[in-house]
């Protein structure tokens, strides 16, 4: 009996070469498209693609309005935490709530064995792995899932690189125009700037006071909600002859604390709602990745109460950033996550 998988649509290349492999290799596949936000020429764009896919396939498809779910989980507080003074990571909580959160459960509900996506990142013996694909490497994202979903998903992508992706697409002459089309945006909510976002909810243009670490007055920022730990532009200093980087947000006060590039450096940081997909002693030593882009570095990670957790870093590093996650790696597997604390 064939093994069903339900393909996460969007619409692009990855997601569609997802859906083309796992029926290639078998699988009893239907695909299903989430609507997140409402942006009705978004989706009629999408969906036309899918319409393609699927009438190329021979799959049918289904719709999920996900709207209010999204706005609960992802939206709002994308918005609060920029608020707080803080810089949220709204894929990662999707990963978790939606893509895999909501989206599995339909799956499930639908009768079929698994979800499927396009993400670049492997699962091997119940654990996420990094993806062939370094560049592209999502495993980042993921780091935050429930573990009990893992056994329940299936990355077809992670054993290949983007430019392979798109190739397999070019060969097939309905899928062309979907392999040429230009890469969706990091955050699907987020057109051009997350500015244009907040200022749907907030004045984000009002200026306040940078200050040392002293609390001395050196120079005005345009709104501090423009800002993230180790920027270095777009606030004005009265004298400065060495650059300057924010250290630090205060949204209560609107000021923000720059300082030069040494003081960025911290030898530890806290983190809370530790999500750990192994057992572990209560300190352990492993690598973790504090943002998206940074590369792995030598740590070691101290439990505590509530859920929390030290982390002191074999060398000290810059920019940790609250709200950011910080992803825990033993080699290329990911061992667990949690959330940066201010």
């Amino acid at each position: 009996m064939k093994k069903k998988a339900m393909v996460a649509l969007s619409g692009g290349v990855d997601s569609t070469i997802t859906a083309y492999l796992l029926q290639k290799d078998g699988y009893d596949i239907e695909g299903v498209y989430m609507k997140l936000h409402d942006s009705p020429s978004y989706h009629e764009k999408n969906l036309q693609n899918i319409e393609i896919i699927s009438e190329y396939l021979g799959i049918k498809y289904h719709v999920l309005d996900l709207q209010d779910e999204f706005k609960k989980e992802v939206y709002t507080p994308f918005v609060e935490t920029y608020k707080k003074g803080e810089t949220p990571n709204p894929c990662v909580i999707c990963n978790r709530k939606i893509k895999l959160g909501k989206m599995l459960e339909f799956a499930k509900e639908k009768g079929f064995d698994f979800l499927a996506t396009g993400h670049y990142a492997k699962i091997e013996n119940g654990s996420i792995v990094d993806p062939k694909d370094k560049f592209k490497d999502q495993s980042y994202f993921l780091s935050n899932v429930n573990k009990e979903v893992l056994s329940s998903v299936i990355f077809p992508l992670g054993d290949l690189l983007k430019d392979e992706v798109k190739e397999i697409a070019s060969k097939i002459e309905v899928l062309e125009s979907i392999a040429k089309q230009k890469e969706s945006s990091e955050i699907c909510f987020v057109p051009d700037s997350y500015l244009d976002i907040l200022k749907e909810h907030y004045d984000v243009e009002k200026r306040g006071d940078v200050i040392d670490r002293d609390g001395n007055i050196i120079g005005h920022h345009f709104g501090y909600m423009n800002y993230t730990v180790g920027q270095r532009k777009g606030f004005r200093l009265k004298v400065a002859h060495q650059p300057h980087y924010v250290l630090e947000i205060i949204p209560q006060t609107n000021q923000i604390v720059v300082g030069k590039k040494e003081e960025l450096l911290e030898k530890e940081f806290f983190v809370k709602e530790l999500n750990l997909f192994d057992k572990q002693s209560d300190s352990f030593e492993c690598e973790v990745k504090i943002r998206y882009r940074f590369p792995k570095v030598k740590c070691e990670v101290f439990k505590l109460q509530n859920n929390e957790a030290k982390v002191v870093f074999e060398t000290p590093q810059s920019d940790i950033t609250p709200s950011q996650v910080a992803a825990f790696y033993k080699d290329d597997r990911v061992i667990g996550s949690a959330l940066i604390k201010k």
